[in-house]
This record gives structure tokens, C-alpha cells and sequence, in this order.
């Protein structure tokens, strides 16, 4: 396996997951937001030393290669992502591990796509932030909108003037929705 630095994305959404209990909440956005984007949906988790997953064969002492580190990543982020697909069987999820910074990353590949989807704040150490340092960069910096979730939401609940296309912030009217 070969160490990936660039999100490859073209079309649709893409959602930066680092793990946390906010990226599983903007995936579900995204899913609930890719019929407005063609059913595409490209998940994302850029990954340094710092932050990779443990190999879980690691003993004491033990220094992973990179090449391990991406593995076990990639592998992480497809236990995550792997309800999500079988929930949405109508929407196309990939996925992707780089080895970069994430704010960067994401605002590269917001190029090549139509809406970044990204929680509030991740798995850094500013708790009482009401964004992290990552979704602000991407804020400032993206190529294409971004719609930032915040994780408490009431996007569970049946709604009757919730629909795809108020949710995801777009004009793009879709076959039921209401017209406020």
C-alpha cells in the first residue's frame, strides 16, 4: 500500500472524518444531503503519525511504518463508514486516507467537489470551542460550500419542512419538497 497525500474527489460531497462523534454525525448529514449531489458521497480522514490508528498488533517499543499506519487508518475508517453504506444502499460511499494535514487537505480536494460536510469540532483538545481549528480553516478557505454540523441538531426527528435540499443549504429543489 502506498502512503496517499490528496484526497482524490471529483463531484458530490465529501466529508472529513477524523473519528470523532461529530464526523459520524456529518456523515449522516452528508447521506441525508446526497440525493440533492447525485448519491455520491467521498469520506475522508487525513491522518499523521500523531493521529493514526494503533496497529493492533503493537507491543512495546514497536515503531510502526507508514505504510501500517495508512493500513490500520483506512481500515478504521471503513468500520465507521461501514453502517452507513448499508443504510444507504442507494448512495455511492468511498472512501479515502491521506497522510496530511486535514485542514489542508480538504480544502485542496474542496476543488473538485460540490459541498464539504465537516463537524463542529473534532478530536482536539479545545473542547469549549464552538468550532475547531480544522472546520474553521475549511470555513474560510474552501472552494465550494461547506456545511458545518454541529452534532445536536434535531435532524433525527421527522420533520415535515425538513427536507434534502433546506437541510443541505442549496436552492436545488427535489421531487417533494415543500415550497416555504
Amino acid at each position: 500500500m502506498s502512503i496517499i497525500d490528496t484526497i482524490d474527489v471529483r463531484g458530490g460531497i465529501l466529508v472529513a472524518h477524523d473519528g470523532s462523534t461529530r464526523s459520524d454525525s456529518a456523515l449522516r448529514t452528508a447521506l441525508r444531503c446526497a440525493p440533492v449531489f447525485g448519491n455520491r458521497v467521498h469520506v475522508a480522514r487525513a491522518w499523521s503519525i500523531t493521529t493514526a490508528a494503533t496497529p493492533t498488533h503493537e507491543h512495546l517499543g514497536y515503531v510502526p511504518g507508514l505504510e501500517e499506519m495508512q493500513a490500520e487508518t483506512s481500515a478504521a475508517l471503513e468500520t465507521a463508514v461501514a453502517a452507513a453504506r448499508a443504510a444507504h444502499p442507494d448512495v455511492l460511499v468511498t472512501t479515502s486516507v491521506v497522510h496530511a494535514r486535514p485542514a489542508h487537505a480538504i480544502v485542496a480536494a474542496s476543488r473538485h467537489t460540490e459541498l464539504v460536510v465537516i463537524g463542529s469540532r473534532g478530536l482536539g483538545g479545545f473542547k469549549g470551542l464552538l468550532l475547531g481549528s480544522v472546520s474553521s480553516q475549511v470555513l474560510q478557505h474552501a472552494h465550494c460550500g461547506v456545511l458545518v454540523d454541529h452534532g445536536n441538531a434535531p435532524h433525527e426527528q421527522d420533520d415535515p419542512h425538513r427536507t434534502p435540499s433546506r437541510e443541505c443549504g442549496t436552492t436545488r429543489r427535489l421531487p417533494g419538497d415543500l415550497v416555504p
